[in-house]
């Protein structure tokens, strides 16, 4: 239930007869406001400012003084070219309260709407190490899920396993051929650790020897053809690798439910199915034996048009088993999403183009991300320049363990190491989704590991003093008191949990989840200023009421933790 819905209904009635009256028409965009002005609804009047010939300020509050009364609303003023609105505060605090008080953890969920929706992450070449710059994927993909799947969706996630490529083919003939003492040792005992060196060191030989390079294309071809013995080689390598990488998410309480192996497309058939069926268009053409799609119909210019699916000896690329792949979810999935980097959207284009081509009227969505940096440049697998996200981690729990027994020397050992893991990781996550996926990151330590501020361990210390106020108060009459709530940082905190639903239904199903952890810090900060303002233990007749609202918090508080992936320690 959202406690905001009757209300809007009611404001944009009022709004629309105001409108009339002016000789406006449309309708207005709404925007959530600071809950600071005190307002619940805030409408911005500069479109109208053309058609009305009047200014943002004037056409606000001629608006504002042609709102009728209604039960509903208690106040409607103007500021600044916005129509504020301000509804019935006592009415709002009881369907709130309410409303969390019964569903706890579920408060805010949409209702199962029986799609299936399919949302591949990750799908990080498996030939060394997550490095931070490929965490983004996962951590912005399995956020993502986790807000759709609140949205009333059946989400599943995959993970596209590359093992056919010409770069895990190098990692296996690194493996087969590099003696381990040109290889430099590992700091840690992990495969995907252990390995990254081989792949390193190929990569080298590569460059700079024609033998290798024979020997790798062979390879190629071998797999393309679906020689078992070499496509079981090159699996064992990924195995390997995959277990490693698969540990490093699982630190992050990333686990997928699924993994598909680029491979089974050679071998079903599939991949070769696509190339024929292709070949069969209007649009196929070749050049130099290698087969081609012109998409220039398609809204794709100058010397991009060209969509290669097959090289000159005829083998598959990677675009054709995507296509296999892609043709493969639509009929498991009522929708498809991809989370890619930004430098995938051509890429994108002439695989939805393609699809259509094939007559396929599903086309997968895509949420793109903006590539992480270091201070010092892109970071890169290959060159060896990176951070690696395990490393991350040490990091981030060994800074977070050296919080922890600086405030709390009243724990165990193995207690303090429980509440840095979940600080430190929590820290991680927040830090990098709270970004907007589209925006360029710096990756910066200092920035990365902050417990101060806008950060995990803001909102995790606001849930573990929700849970300490309860504990102390122990039994209490839970109750939704809208004539006992009063206060200004009693109702401003209020107004921030009733904002709840739509805040996880814009980040479900806009994909917009850096509204969460925004969100989550509003929710920290309006109670740290209530917590400090108004008395709650030992408040007499208001004090159910004031736990009530405290236990409201930290139901909501856990809820946007629990989207974000992040643990909601009860003690810190």
């Amino acid at each position: 239930m959202d406690p905001y819905e009757r209300y809007e209904v009611e404001v944009r009635r009022l709004l629309a007869e105001a409108m009339s009256s002016v000789g406006a028409t449309g309708q207005l965009e709404m925007e959530r406001p600071d809950p600071n002005i005190g307002a619940d609804f805030a409408f911005p009047c500069f479109s109208l400012a053309k058609p009305l010939r009047k200014s943002p300020v004037a056409i606000a509050e001629e608006l504002a003084s042609k709102v009728d009364p209604s039960p509903q609303v208690e106040k409607v003023w103007a500021e600044k070219g916005y129509l504020n609105v301000r509804i019935d505060q006592k009415g709002l605090a009881e369907r709130t309260l309410a409303a969390i008080l019964d569903q706890k953890r579920d408060y805010g969920k949409g209702e199962r709407k029986g799609v299936k929706v399919l949302l591949e992450h990750t799908s990080v070449n498996p030939t060394g190490p997550i490095h931070v710059g490929r965490a983004r994927n996962p951590l912005i993909g399995d956020t993502l899920a986790r807000c759709i799947k609140a949205c009333g969706y059946d989400v599943s996630t995959e993970y596209l396993v590359n093992d056919v490529g010409k770069q895990v083919v190098l990692l296996t003939w690194g493996l087969e051929n590099v003696p381990a003492s040109e290889v430099p040792q590992a700091d840690r005992q992990k495969d995907d650790h252990q390995l990254v060196g081989y792949y390193q060191r190929a990569n080298q030989l590569l460059e700079s020897d024609p033998k290798v390079q024979e020997a790798i294309a062979e390879m190629l071809r071998r797999f393309e053809a679906g020689d078992e013995e070499v496509i079981a080689r090159v699996r064992r390598t990924t195995d390997r690798m995959l277990d490693g990488i698969k540990e490093s998410l699982s630190r992050i309480n990333i686990a997928l439910d699924g993994y598909v192996w680029e491979s089974q497309f050679i071998l079903n058939g599939e991949a070769r199915q696509v190339v024929e069926r292709l070949k069969a268009t209007p649009y196929c053409h070749e050049e130099a034996g290698a087969y081609y799609l012109e998409l220039s119909e398609f809204g794709i210019h100058g010397r991009d048009t060209k969509f290669f699916f097959t090289r000159s000896d005829g083998t598959t690329l990677y675009t054709t088993r995507d296509m296999a792949y892609h043709l493969d979810k639509f009929k498991r999935a009522d929708v498809a999403i991809n989370v890619l980097g930004e430098d995938q959207k051509l890429g994108q284009a002439h695989l939805a183009a393609a699809l259509k081509i094939l007559g396929e009227r599903k086309a997968p969505e895509e949420v793109y991300y903006a590539f992480v940096s270091l201070p010092e440049g892109r970071m890169s697998t290959r060159k060896g320049r990176v951070v690696y996200l395990d490393d991350l981690m040490d990091e981030a729990e060994e800074r977070a363990l050296e919080e922890v027994k600086k405030r709390r020397t009243d724990l165990s050992e193995e207690k303090m190491q429980q509440i840095a893991r979940d600080i430190g990781r929590g820290s991680l996550r927040f830090n990098i989704v709270r970004v907007q996926a589209e925006k360029a990151l710096v990756f910066k330590w200092e920035d990365a590991l902050n417990f101060e501020g806008n950060s995990a361990p803001f909102l995790q210390y606001a849930h573990a003093r929700c849970c300490s106020i309860l504990r102390k108060a122990g039994e209490f009459n839970r109750i939704a008191a809208p004539d006992q709530l009063n206060d200004d940082y009693e109702r401003k905190l209020i107004r921030v949990l009733a904002q709840y639903p739509a805040t996880l239904r814009d980040s479900g199903e806009k994909r917009r989840i850096h509204l969460v952890p925004a969100y989550g810090h509003e929710v920290a900060s309006a109670f740290n200023q209530f917590y400090a303002y108004v008395p709650v233990l030992r408040s007499g007749g208001l004090q159910d009421a004031r736990l009530s609202l405290v236990e409201s918090t930290m139901w909501v508080l856990r809820s946007v933790l629990d989207s974000l992936g992040i643990a909601a320690p009860e003690e810190m």
